[in-house]
């Protein structure tokens, strides 16, 4: 019953949305007050049906009721209370529930809170956000019903893949959801502009707070996937240049991009123009991504569904909507004209290529992403695009970024003064070289890619540094420093994140050491600068898996460390092997080691891994996250409220 019910408010929320779509448009058109008051009643109806229905799949997956076909492909009585409510979006039909219950919740959050906003524009941005779950909707009951019933339930279901029951991958989706479905909230602001006719300061101001708390929730979600990847897949790698990672990272750069640009637009109501094409074309790249992971066009681990049918479904959808958009933007680009000027040196001129690299960058991901395909469809050839490509095509964009952006952040507007700023930077310049020179001097035979990191990553954390520093002034007052706008505090923080991520990539890609060998019990090996010795390897049971599962002690100098445990996991009703790593994680390094298969000649293969700074790739995204939160949290950046009670009449179009 729960089920059927789950079902209805499914059909329910579409018609809500086709509500919502139509009559706020027609009223913000008519300019009849009423009509586009239905919006936001609509909008917060939508997403409780969303969540009724949502709750009811989850209920079904929680209490193990096999009579429901997709809790059969994707649950187990055996399995952990945690599996299976992750099993809830770890399949094609949930995650789109999921999709669109977080579409549903960005609709209704601008309802909520874009009380300060013009009418015709918030009945507008709530209509076209409608729109967006109208298509998605009709995808998920026409193409996608997660309430299918079976006629004869079996006795127990088939299992989650064992790969997703793991922590890491329970809580990675929904972040990374927040992040590339609350894009479709800048996409509707961008849409709804380009109607009103009019981009300006207060749009500007609208805009941001929604791209930032999306782009706090992707760089979230791409560092669960990572840390996942990492310490599960068990190969030693953080981020394989899968299409799947590259979809969710693509909308990543756009969404940093238009964070930047929609800056100026509020400070200098300059970039308008390309400011809205970044909200249409981040979104748009959401869309992509959702494309790759369900129709089966690129192969990939990560892959939901390989159904053509629903790939061309999604193609419909993303060819309408940013199809349209861009169309849209064509025929309205005379009315986006810039009002401000400024300076060759400039922070607006800063901002511009700091939108350059990151959209370029984007363009490298997704001809590296996508040329395997067109390759096959043009020339009858089948290529592979892999980590060489990426690595050499992107990274030089990435190191001029880090280049830029102690700079770009301190100075002026308008017009500025190069040499002042780098005056201020020379004492952050000179402790990066310093330290780029001691690791050049100390590593023998080694690439330049650990010193060049060192570099850009002290670089970026003491030029993040500087510019806060630089607020307190001639006094020294550090009192200063307290009273700062959170924003200030949020990009510097940001900015440095960045800094520590460069610092841990090129430390682990630079100084890796690796040992691959079949290890015999009780033999000493070396690896590095430590000692590891495999004491035995023991069958356990765990809750849905058995396991073989090993002991290894970890020495340096003569003195013991750690003892690790790493598995080798079989799971007999999914009928499908997982490796879990054993890390002893450190400051400065991790020793990670993973167990392979018994020798027919006695022993186990074993690999082991010394990754020197991995833990700080993480650790620099917590902080860009953190910095996006501490921005987020300023008043001035929350949504609309820097809108004055008098802003509404900006933002409307004269007759």
């Amino acid at each position: 019953m729960i089920t059927e019910f789950g079902h209805f408010a499914l059909i329910l929320a579409f018609l809500v949305a086709c509500v919502q779509a139509v009559v706020p448009m027609i009223g913000a058109q008519k300019r009849w007050p009423g009509w586009m008051a239905v919006a936001e009643p609509a909008a917060t109806a939508q997403f409780l049906l969303v969540a009724l229905s949502f709750g009811a799949l989850m209920h079904a997956f929680i209490v193990s009721d096999f009579s429901l076909r997709l809790v059969v492909l994707n649950s187990h009585s055996a399995k952990p209370l945690l599996y299976k409510i992750s099993g809830v979006w770890g399949n094609h039909e949930g995650s789109m529930l999921l999709w669109v219950l977080i579409l549903a919740l960005f609709g209704a959050m601008a309802a909520w809170f874009g009380g300060n906003l013009p009418p015709t524009l918030r009945a507008r941005v709530l209509a076209v956000q409608a729109s967006v779950a109208v298509a998605f909707f009709a995808f998920i009951l026409f193409t996608s019903n997660p309430f299918l019933r079976l006629a004869v339930p079996p006795f127990d279901g088939q299992d989650l893949n064992p790969l997703l029951q793991d922590p890491g991958l329970a809580f990675h989706p929904p972040f990374l959801y927040l992040g590339y479905v609350g894009l479709s909230i800048c996409f509707s602001f961008a849409v709804a502009a380009l109607i009103e006719g009019r981009v300006d300061a207060a749009w500007g101001r609208w805009v941001r707070p929604w791209t930032l708390l999306s782009w706090v929730f992707l760089t979230i979600g791409i560092a669960l996937g990572s840390w996942w990847a990492y310490y599960e897949l068990g190969w030693g790698g953080f981020w394989f240049w899968d299409p799947v990672e590259n979809a969710s990272f693509m909308p990543w750069l756009l969404a940093a991009a238009l964070l930047h640009s929609a800056i100026v637009v509020e400070k200098r109501e300059a970039l308008k123009s390309w400011t809205i094409l970044l909200a249409i074309l981040a979104f748009g790249f959401s869309l992509i991504g959702t494309f790759i992971v369900r129709s089966g066009v690129l192969t990939s681990v990560h892959a939901f569904a390989s159904d053509p049918q629903r790939g061309v479904f999604i193609l419909g959808i993303l060819v309408f909507f940013t199809g349209g958009a861009l169309t849209l933007y064509a025929a309205r680009a005379g009315v986006m004209q810039a009002k401000g000027v400024f300076g060759l040196v400039s922070r607006e001129s800063a901002l511009v290529v700091n939108n350059i690299l990151l959209a370029v960058a984007c363009f490298v991901v997704f001809t590296g992403t996508l040329w395997p395909l067109v390759a096959e469809m043009l020339f009858g050839r089948k290529l592979s695009v892999g980590a060489p490509f990426f690595n050499m095509a992107f990274t030089p964009f990435m190191v001029l970024l880090g280049l830029i952006l102690p700079i770009g952040g301190m100075i002026s507007w308008k017009r500025g003064k190069l040499g002042r700023v780098v005056q201020q930077l020379v004492p952050a310049l000179v402790l990066a070289l310093a330290l780029a020179g001691l690791v050049w001097a100390m590593q023998t035979g080694r690439s330049l890619m650990g010193p060049i990191g060192v570099f850009l990553g002290t670089w970026l954390v003491a030029g993040s540094a500087t510019d806060l520093l630089g607020r307190i002034g001639q006094s020294r007052d550090w009192r200063r420093l307290a009273r700062l706008p959170r924003a200030d505090w949020g990009k510097a923080v940001a900015h440095a994140g960045l800094g520590v991520t460069m610092l841990g990539v090129a430390g682990l890609m630079a100084w890796e050491e690796e040992d691959i060998r079949v290890a015999q019990m009780n033999a000493p090996f070396t690896v590095g600068a430590y000692e590891l010795e495999l004491l035995g390897v023991e069958r356990v049971q765990g809750p849905n898996y058995f396991s073989d599962m090993g002991e290894v002690s970890l020495r340096r100098d003569g003195a013991e460390i750690a003892h690790l445990y790493p598995e080798k996991r079989s799971y007999p009703v999914a009928g499908m092997p997982t490796t879990e790593a054993a890390i002893d994680g450190g400051f400065l390094r991790d020793v990670y080691v993973v167990l392979g298969d018994a020798q027919a000649g006695g022993g186990w293969t074993m690999r082991v891994y010394v990754k020197p700074l991995a833990n700080w790739i993480w650790g620099g995204a917590i902080l860009m996250a953190l910095g996006g939160a501490l921005s987020l949290s300023d008043r001035r950046f929350r949504v609309a409220a820097g809108a004055r009670k008098t802003a509404p009449a900006r933002g409307v179009p004269a007759e």
